[in-house]
């Protein structure tokens, strides 16, 4: 069943085309990634999804519902985590209930209920600067899925982690959306890591860039080491490689 839609999306800036009729979907449990080149137009085509931007031509359907422009319906998690320094972590993750009105205390065990599967057990008295990177990443997470559940924006969240975290945060995401199944749209200019967790990658080429090829990944998640040091690996992104341009 399809969760988020995107439908013929385009847009321009002081009349030059950014995206061109871009069209693409999202399947409930599912995480697409959209791979491009710096400057192709996947955080323009974020920002619409998000409604912060409207497009010029398209429409963007979550659960069937028009919310072309209407900011508030889809989670979206930027690079930095922008937690609050100033909040300890069960506040700052609980924030966007906070903002729906429910009650703080009622908020708190909501989050507190999720801490475990987000592996930030004992963290909850905690405040941002004590958290490493990747402890950082996961509240931001967290706090991100309690906005909403319907469908996730990730706009490289893992790309200022240093290499061993990185590989570690990647084992860890997909052991935790095996278990919450959030729909993700997810941003990457790392082709191995869109490889590695990813359902289906959109190929955002050209100028104005829109969605030139959808390759399904299809192995077994979640998926370990063994995967990525393998054959299919290797042919998954040659091929991905030569639609980029870059073979």
């Amino acid at each position: 069943m399809k969760v988020l839609e995107v439908c013929s999306v385009s847009k321009r800036f002081d009349g030059r085309g950014v995206l061109d009729h871009v069209s693409l979907d999202l399947q409930e449990g599912e995480l697409v990634s959209l791979l491009g080149v710096s400057g192709v137009g996947k955080t323009t085509l974020f920002n619409i999804i998000s409604g912060l931007l409207l497009p010029d031509e398209g429409k963007v359907l979550l659960g069937g519902q028009d919310v072309t422009g209407r900011p508030g319906q889809v989670s979206y998690m930027l690079q930095k985590d922008l937690l609050l320094p100033y909040r300890t972590i069960e506040d700052t993750v609980s924030l966007p209930l906070l903002l729906r009105g429910v009650d703080k205390k009622q908020a708190r065990a909501q989050a507190n209920a999720l801490f475990a599967d987000f592996g930030l057990e004992g963290t909850q008295k905690q405040y941002p600067m004590q958290l490493s990177g990747g402890m950082r990443q996961r509240a931001a997470l967290l706090r991100t899925y309690l906005f909403s559940g319907q469908a996730a924006l990730l706009d490289e969240p893992f790309s200022a982690l240093d290499s061993l975290t990185k590989r570690a945060m990647h084992r860890w995401y997909l052991d935790v959306m095996e278990r919450i199944k959030l729909p993700t749209l997810f941003i990457t200019h790392d082709i191995d890591e869109a490889i590695l967790l990813s359902d289906r990658i959109c190929l955002l080429t050209g100028q104005p860039g829109t969605v030139s090829h959808v390759l399904t990944i299809d192995e077994p998640k979640p998926r370990g080491e063994d995967f990525a040091l393998s054959a299919r690996f290797l042919e998954y992104k040659k091929y991905i490689l030569s639609c980029l341009g870059q073979r």
